[in-house]
């Protein structure tokens, strides 16, 4: 019976190649939403709640996406590619749309409902072009090179979040600090032209990978399923799971998404309150209208930056652990450390510290859950579903972090925005514990 065979490092490689692109939206996206929505007039006791959007679009889009994939095969376009096209120049529109949004002479009201609005289509055609690529990984990797395919995606990730990261900051050395200037209520240039050339290497990243990647067909993948729960089932082969390995699988799935809901939520507080935190503490200003807000918001993207090196650096030695759980909870412990550190520190350049340190905890979690949970869903005919669904333990608890953000800061934290990093610290401790209740052993009949 014919398995997956192992691939060759171009071919991994070219399997996540675009996410590379993906993940300069998602970054620009991630680090100047707050900054975007306070320039256009947001109170910051609000902030939070223009983060419901994107979780929540990308827990209704992704299992769709998973749903729907597992079904589709469109010849030499496979199963999996014609979602990460039609995502990816759904966001390119997009990108060019929303920076944009007090640049049309509309109300503050207006420029708020139309930066929603853009930013509703753009969580939801980067979530679109992002499933896919953790789907081919369960679909064309085996077992024993998934742990090497998600690294491979990781280190992609961080690469593709690096380079949207600094875009304002380098935009604005390289031409000027005009650029980072604008009038009250419109988006500076800085950010708008980040947006821009984002876009352009978003869909270039994305045609390189639809033009290098040829997916499995059905029957080859029918062959692969039967062979993988052969294994599980004895000389029996069957193209699905057994009623015990999907037993395990969901348990599998329950338990990491338990640790994914406090990761999740510290992230999102982190991206939320992190450019009012140091416009604050290092900058002295909370007036979004300020130079020195601006200088802080692309700042923003400098320490994210640090972040996604501490990630690419922590990537490489995580493998190096015997013991999964162990390496997961410990990167936890070390980012909720960073978390901690930030209201604390008010020079500038003292912040590498704290967000290095938080790349950590960001290393594990972009590796090792679906790491976990592709092997635990090895020889399912619906692996697209099951990451679809496995998306809801990412978005869940960014929705409920965002709904409860703005209560939180104002009759918990004194409406100082670092104490709600120190809460994100706290949380991260909390999943740190979590992870030793995953059972992460093979599959058993």
């Amino acid at each position: 019976m014919k398995t997956k065979p192992d691939l060759k490092f171009n071919q991994l490689w070219n399997i996540s190649f675009g996410f590379f692109g993906v993940q300069i939206a998602y970054a620009l996206q991630s680090a100047n939403i707050s900054r975007i929505f306070a320039t256009l007039g947001a109170d910051p006791h609000n902030l939070s709640y223009f983060w419901i959007l994107p979780p929540l679009m990308g827990m209704v889009v992704q299992p769709l996406v998973g749903y729907f994939s597992d079904k589709t095969w469109m010849g030499r376009w496979g199963r999996r590619i014609p979602y990460l096209l039609i995502g990816a120049l759904a966001a390119v529109i997009v990108m060019c749309l929303l920076p944009n949004a007090g640049s049309f002479g509309l109300t503050i009201a207006g420029a708020m409902i139309f930066g929603l609005i853009a930013l509703m289509f753009l969580d939801t055609s980067i979530n679109m072009a992002m499933q896919p690529f953790k789907m081919m990984v369960g679909d064309m990797v085996n077992e024993k090179q998934k742990a090497k395919a998600y690294s491979i995606q990781s280190f992609l990730c961080n690469a593709g979040s690096l380079v949207g990261y600094v875009f304002p900051f380098l935009f604005t050395a390289l031409l000027g600090k005009a650029i980072n200037e604008a009038p009250e209520g419109v988006v500076p240039m800085s950010v708008k032209l980040s947006f821009y050339v984002g876009a352009a290497i978003l869909i270039l990243c994305v045609i390189y990978t639809i033009s290098h990647v040829k997916e499995y067909t059905p029957e080859q993948m029918a062959e692969f399923n039967a062979a993988a729960n052969a294994e599980g089932q004895g000389e029996q082969a069957s193209t699905e799971m057994s009623p015990a390995q999907k037993k395990h699988a969901y348990k599998v799935f329950f338990e990491v998404g338990l640790v994914q809901f406090f990761c999740w939520a510290a992230f999102m507080y982190m991206w939320t309150y992190t450019n009012g935190t140091i416009a604050d503490t290092v900058w002295n200003s909370t007036d979004p209208a300020s130079a020195g807000y601006q200088e802080a918001g692309n700042w923003v993207g400098i320490l994210f930056a640090v972040q996604a090196i501490g990630s690419v650096i922590w990537a490489m030695a995580l493998p190096q652990f015997k013991n999964i759980k162990v390496a997961y909870a410990l990167s936890l412990v070390i980012g909720g450390i960073g978390f901690a550190m930030v209201p604390y520190i008010h020079n500038q350049y003292m912040l590498f510290v704290p967000y290095f340190l938080i790349g950590f905890a960001w290393a594990a979690m972009l590796a090792m859950p679906f790491t976990l949970v592709t092997n635990a869903f090895e020889g399912s005919s619906r692996m697209g579903t099951a990451l679809g669904l496995f998306n809801c333990t990412i978005c869940v608890p960014q929705i409920v972090a965002a709904a409860l953000g703005g209560v939180l800061l104002k009759y918990v934290m004194d409406s100082v925005q670092g104490n709600m990093l120190l809460l994100a610290g706290i949380l991260l401790v909390v999943g740190a514990a979590c992870v030793f209740i995953i059972e992460d052993k093979k599959r058993k009949e």
